[in-house]
This record gives structure tokens, C-alpha cells and sequence, in this order.
């Protein structure tokens, strides 16, 4: 034990003693918050029930517990995601040798190779799974639209980056407020289809929030890069979004859930609604204010190697995570009911027992990593004829989990 602790103590220092004196710490270790509540919430608001066949299905501890709904507030960190995204953006920008479309080419390419490596991976498991081991169809359709379910963000995250140049200017024009139209432009669309006329909107018309609702902080957050918003807009910020946050779901009927809840009509994130916005503003108001603080606490070794770590293997996490609980779930199904992994989420002993299970979600996750994490790296050796291939895997892999097939 000591020697681990002392592994563990010399690595801390190496990663302390490499980190450059420029690096904001405070931006990293949001992100690192950020990065880890996407799993954390997945892994706790996810469970699987089994029909008589040996089929997984996805179920929710939500559609039972509908107090645990501030759990999904707290866990809903995305607006925090997407602020880092937009001020680390403003900083490669700046400090881009090339054109602006050599920039955006390694920035977009950066995010595309782990999500073409996890879903070509899983395309290339299908048959296996089913035809060697005998994986009920069903559970592969429940598996392949956890896998892709994390996917969207990477694929609105990748149209953001491309918007930086747009962002840029508006944050140097109008500051802050830059973000004021998208936030104006979610709330017509709300109003639409929840309003009075909601019975004469399209369904499709909630399309429109996508953009708009993910753009919001993402410009908050490149013009916070910019130099563009104070502390005293940051106040008005968290005490804004938080009282307009207060007000959608005590006086306008919004769902409490920050995810989708089965059976629920409403969701508030697929697309955003007005509601997560004004989470991401409190967010994200609250993260400027306490930056200066943050950075101070990650100076400490002990706390930033760990932030240093999950930074590094940003989108393995992502790519990667419901593979984790694919990888436990999936075996024990043979098994029948596994209390906290197979069976319905719709007890205190499920609760418990999931919480228990978090840590061997962790730890595979780790091992995945492992080999996982080479997709992350430029694909130097890899040919013209191997992308090729892993293209068409990832497609037929997405019209799989899409259940377009």
C-alpha cells in the first residue's frame, strides 16, 4: 500500500513539474468536473430491465423516483462543457500558426477519430456478439443506442467549433450579450410548441432549439475568452438563469428531469429547451466567479494530476463510458436479475446496489481505456483503405443503433 501511495505521490510531481506556468488550471479542472459527470450521470440514471426472451431494454430510476430529478441538475454539467469549450477555442484561435481552415481541420479531426474508432469497433462486435455468444438482437439495439446516445453532443460540439471565427466577432462587438439572441430565439421556439398554439406547431419545429440551445454558452464562453464579460455580469448571470430557471418549472409546468424520462411527453434536452439554458447561465456565471478560486485549489499536486489525467482522455471518456456498463451488464443477463445492474430500477435497493456497481463501471472503464485511447491520436500509419473501411463501419453502426435497418 505504501508503495503504491508512493507511485502515486512521484507521479503526481512528474505531472506538476511538466505543467507549463502558463496553463489556466482553472478551465481544466471545470472541464475534468464537466468530462466526469457525463459517465457519473449515464452510469447512475441508466438501468436495464429483462423480458422473458433474455432482451435488455433501457429503464430509468426517474420514471419511479421523481424526486431524484435534482440529481439530474447538478449532473447536467453540458453548459459547463460547452463555456470551456468556447474559451479554450478563443485561445487556440489566437494562437493559430496557419489559416483559419488548417485550425478548424485539426480541432475537427480531433473530436471525429475517437467517435469513428468506438463506433466502427462496435460495428465489427455486432455479428460476433450474436452469431459466437448469442446476444439477443434486442439487447444489441439496446447496447448500440446507448453507445451512439453520447455521440450527438460530439456532432453539435464539432458545428460549434466550426461557428469559433462567427463567435469571435460577435463576443468583440457585443460582449456578453452576444449570447442574448440565442437565448431570445430558444424561448420563441418554447413558446411555440408548449404555448397556446402548440396543437397547431409541426413537431419538427423543436429542431430549431438544437443549435441556438448549445451555442448559448459556448458564445458566453468565447466571450468570456475575450475579456467580455465581468464579475458583475457574471452575478446577473447565476442569479438570472437561476430565478428563470425557478420560474419554468414552478409557474410554466416545465419537466423537472434535466434527461429524458420514459414515458414522459416533455423532455428538456433532446432539444434543449429554454430550461436548460437558463441552467447553463447559472452555470456558467458561477464558473467565472469562482475560476480564481479553483485555480488557487489545483495548484496543489495531489488535485491536479487527476484533472491532468481526465483532460487526456477527454473523448475516450465519452466514446467509451456506456461501454463500461455494457461490458458488466450484458454477461450478467445470462444470469437473470443482478440487483443495481438487470432488473427494474424502481427500488431503494436498486439505488443502493447501483452505487455499488459504480466503481467496476469505473474500473473497466480504465482498462478499456487503455487500448481505447490510440483513437485519439493521429492516425499516422493508418491507409487510405483502413479509413475507408472504418467509415463504412461507423455508418452501418449508426443506421444499426439509429434503427433505420
Amino acid at each position: 500500500m505504501s508503495s503504491l501511495a508512493t507511485t502515486v505521490r512521484r507521479t503526481a510531481r512528474k505531472i506538476e513539474s511538466g505543467t507549463p506556468a502558463h496553463r489556466d488550471r482553472a478551465i481544466d479542472g471545470l472541464r475534468a468536473l464537466a468530462l466526469l459527470a457525463v459517465p457519473t450521470g449515464h452510469w447512475l440514471l441508466g438501468g436495464f430491465t429483462l423480458s422473458s426472451d433474455g432482451a435488455l431494454h433501457n429503464a430509468s430510476p426517474l420514471g419511479t423516483f421523481g424526486g431524484l430529478a435534482p440529481v439530474s441538475w447538478v449532473l447536467q454539467m453540458l453548459g459547463i462543457f460547452f463555456l470551456v469549450g468556447g474559451y479554450a477555442s478563443v485561445l487556440s484561435y489566437r494562437r493559430r500558426k496557419g489559416s483559419t481552415r488548417a485550425w478548424l481541420g485539426g480541432r475537427l479531426a480531433r473530436l471525429g477519430r475517437p467517435v469513428l474508432g468506438v463506433t466502427a469497433v462496435w460495428a465489427a462486435l455486432l455479428p460476433v456478439l450474436h452469431f459466437g455468444f448469442d446476444v439477443p438482437v434486442d439487447t444489441l439495439r439496446t447496447a448500440s443506442t446507448l453507445v451512439i446516445q453520447p455521440l450527438w453532443f460530439v456532432g453539435v460540439y464539432t458545428v460549434v467549433t466550426a461557428l469559433t471565427p462567427l463567435c469571435v466577432r460577435a463576443a468583440r462587438r457585443l460582449g456578453v450579450w452576444a449570447a442574448a439572441p440565442l437565448l431570445g430565439s430558444v424561448a420563441v421556439v418554447d413558446f411555440l410548441r408548449y404555448g397556446p398554439y402548440a396543437d397547431a406547431v409541426p413537431s419538427w419545429l423543436s429542431l430549431l432549439n438544437i443549435l441556438p440551445g448549445w451555442l448559448f454558452a459556448y458564445q458566453l464562453g468565447v466571450s468570456w475568452g475575450e475579456g467580455r464579460v465581468t464579475r458583475r455580469q457574471a452575478w446577473w448571470l447565476l442569479i438570472g438563469g437561476a430565478a428563470l430557471f425557478a420560474a419554468l418549472l414552478l409557474a410554466f409546468g416545465y419537466p423537472a428531469s434535466m434527461v429524458g424520462v420514459p414515458g414522459e411527453a416533455r423532455t428538456n434536452s433532446h432539444p434543449p429547451s429554454l430550461l436548460v439554458l437558463a441552467l447553463a447561465a447559472a452555470q456558467s456565471g458561477a464558473a467565472i466567479l469562482l475560476r480564481d478560486r479553483l485555480g488557487r485549489l489545483l495548484k496543489r499536486p495531489a488535485l491536479w494530476a487527476p484533472v491532468v489525467v481526465v483532460n487526456l482522455s477527454a473523448m475516450t471518456i465519452l466514446c467509451w463510458h456506456q461501454t463500461a456498463m455494457l461490458t458488466a451488464a450484458v454477461p450478467a443477463s445470462y444470469l437473470g436479475e443482478v440487483p443495481g445492474l438487470v432488473g427494474a430500477p424502481d427500488s431503494v435497493g436498486w439505488i443502493l446496489a447501483r452505487l455499488a456497481w459504480m466503481p467496476v463501471f469505473a474500473g473497466l472503464l480504465v482498462l478499456i481505456g487503455r487500448y481505447a485511447r490510440g483513437f485519439e491520436s493521429p492516425w499516422a500509419g493508418t491507409g487510405p483503405g483502413r479509413r475507408t473501411l472504418a467509415g463504412l463501419l461507423a455508418a452501418g453502426f449508426a443506421v444499426f443503433a439509429l434503427g433505420l435497418a
